[in-house]
């Protein structure tokens, strides 16, 4: 039995599927998505266990590959033939994996090789917690390690990833699953245009140890540094939109775009 994922759709062209990190939600690319409306099919995702996505069964360990399997599961209810697809952190893992099994027409992945990120607060700090998301200085609190510019998350999506963060059923495990992932045999990527980006303020996973190591395992790919934290879509959504929308227009042919 497969999840019941939620999604936001909008847009027309190619379709384009936007995959989150752990602990977020669709919403995490909300000031991306019309940037790339205009162009394409923009599908962004709430992974099993996040957001208002029903977990995987609990038989199923929340795994990159039992995440790929939903998303293949997802793509084909759907209709969706081989989407471009774009993924941060856990998110860009899921794509690297997609694109193995070639689901997917292109693969654009920011800070995505190995995982890393909040633990889930205890309840006592809960409030707390909340309490901060609203003003300025709470927001350079929470997102000080994830974002190079905290405030610029808008409160309200402070409040709401905050909030789905908290409540995920499927934080915990999935955290402790894709500490175990690592990326290999990158040769059967070959086939699919793959863009690498990274955070050069990255915190998490810094830019200056992981991206040497993403061009060693795939020098053919497209590799971009960015001038962004761990989750560039609320730093700087106009160059991830530009990012994304640059490799899928390599990757689609020009009969199929929209002019």
């Amino acid at each position: 039995m497969s999840p019941s994922i939620n999604y936001h759709r909008e847009g027309e062209g190619p379709p384009l599927v936007l995959l989150h990190g752990i602990g977020q939600h669709w919403q995490a690319w909300e000031q991306v998505i019309p940037r790339l409306a205009g162009e394409f099919d923009v599908i962004a995702c709430d992974s099993p266990g996040f957001g208002r996505s029903s977990a995987l069964p609990s038989s199923i360990e929340p795994t990159v590959a039992a995440y790929v399997d939903a998303f293949e599961w997802f793509f084909a209810e759907l209709g969706l033939e081989r989407p471009h697809v774009a993924g941060n952190s856990m998110g860009g893992g899921i794509a690297l994996e997609l694109a193995r099994g070639r689901s997917i027409s292109s693969l654009t992945a920011f800070c995505q090789l190995s995982l890393g990120g909040l633990a889930r607060a205890p309840a006592p700090a809960r409030g707390a917690l909340e309490a901060l998301a609203p003003s300025r200085a709470g927001r350079m609190v929470l997102f000080w390690q994830l974002c190079a510019h905290p405030t610029r998350v808008a409160p309200e999506e402070a409040e709401s990833a905050l909030r789905d963060a908290l409540d995920a059923p499927a934080f915990a495990d999935a955290l402790r699953a894709f500490h175990g992932y690592r990326f290999t045999a990158p040769d059967q990527l070959r086939s699919t245009p793959v863009t690498i980006a990274w955070g050069r303020r990255d915190l998490l996973l810094p830019c200056r140890l992981q991206a040497p190591r993403a061009r060693a395992l795939l020098p053919w790919a497209t590799h971009v540094t960015l001038d962004t934290g761990h989750l560039p879509a609320y730093d700087d959504p106009a160059l991830v939109a530009e990012v994304i929308r640059a490799r899928a227009r390599a990757a689609t042919p020009a009969g199929a775009q929209r002019l």
